[in-house]
């Protein structure tokens, strides 16, 4: 175990983007704090921290206001998997994410995964509006009194960006990062979530864990696989004394 007041090096990183008040900041709290606020926002960037059975991932948070838009390149250095997320009552922040958000990633892995969340579905489909008993258990921290349900909108919201439109953008994206037949079908990579409800939330993030997990593995043999220098043998094969020993 790590010492007392040290942090273990994280083995991944993922890393969230997307445009401002889409919600990315309470995807991550719903995900890792199991709570939800509407004001959460994010100044520059925030990660957190989550254990994956013996691994530890980092999640990085992206503010996504346009003065703080250059730090994301320097944010996904490094990434194993990139977290593309927009309004689903919102196109114009789907669209950015081609747009403004794509070219940031060119920083990341060249191996990287891509998923594409379109979070607020609670805002225009009630099957994501309700939570599940357990989640609204989970959520109370307690199981009596037994909480109500919250009531659906009488008048949702339209939703401005279908299936289709997700599934698209991820082929582009792929094409894009010459990722063909290297990445997972695009039917897997897309989700519309609710980070208001919980709706999806822990599909999308661990469907993403599974995904980097041999990378993780790949990573750690690496670095535990141990380092030969040629400059300590000598023509025979034999370990070279040192200068004490001539």
């Amino acid at each position: 175990m790590p010492a007392p007041g040290k942090m273990r090096k994280p083995d991944i990183k993922i890393v969230v983007l997307g445009d401002m008040n889409v919600g990315k900041t309470s995807l991550l709290h719903r995900y890792i704090e199991r709570s939800f606020n509407e004001t959460l926002s994010t100044i520059g960037g925030a990660f957190f921290l989550k254990q994956w059975g013996p691994y530890n991932i980092s999640i990085w948070d992206t503010a996504g206001r346009e003065q703080f838009h250059g730090l994301g390149s320097m944010y996904c250095r490094g990434a194993a998997a990139i977290i593309l997320t927009y309004d689903v009552t919102n196109w114009q922040s789907f669209v950015e994410l081609e747009d403004r958000f794509l070219p940031l990633t060119d920083s990341a892995n060249s191996d990287s995964i891509f998923a594409i969340v379109g979070n607020k579905a609670d805002l225009t489909d009630p099957q994501a509006h309700v939570m599940t008993l357990e989640e609204v258990r989970a959520e109370e921290g307690s199981v009596l009194p037994l909480p109500s349900f919250p009531t659906l909108p009488d008048f949702p919201l339209h939703k401005q960006v279908s299936q289709d439109d997700t599934i698209a953008l991820y082929n582009r994206i792929i094409r894009y990062k010459a990722l063909e037949g290297t990445s997972p079908p695009a039917e897997k990579m897309c989700f519309e979530t609710s980070a208001k409800t919980g709706f999806n939330v822990d599909i999308m993030f661990e469907t993403l864990f599974d995904l980097v997990l041999p990378s993780i593995i790949q990573k750690r043999s690496q670095s535990e696989s141990p380092i030969l220098y040629l400059e300590d043998y000598n023509e025979e094969g034999m370990k070279s004394k040192g200068d004490c020993c001539t």
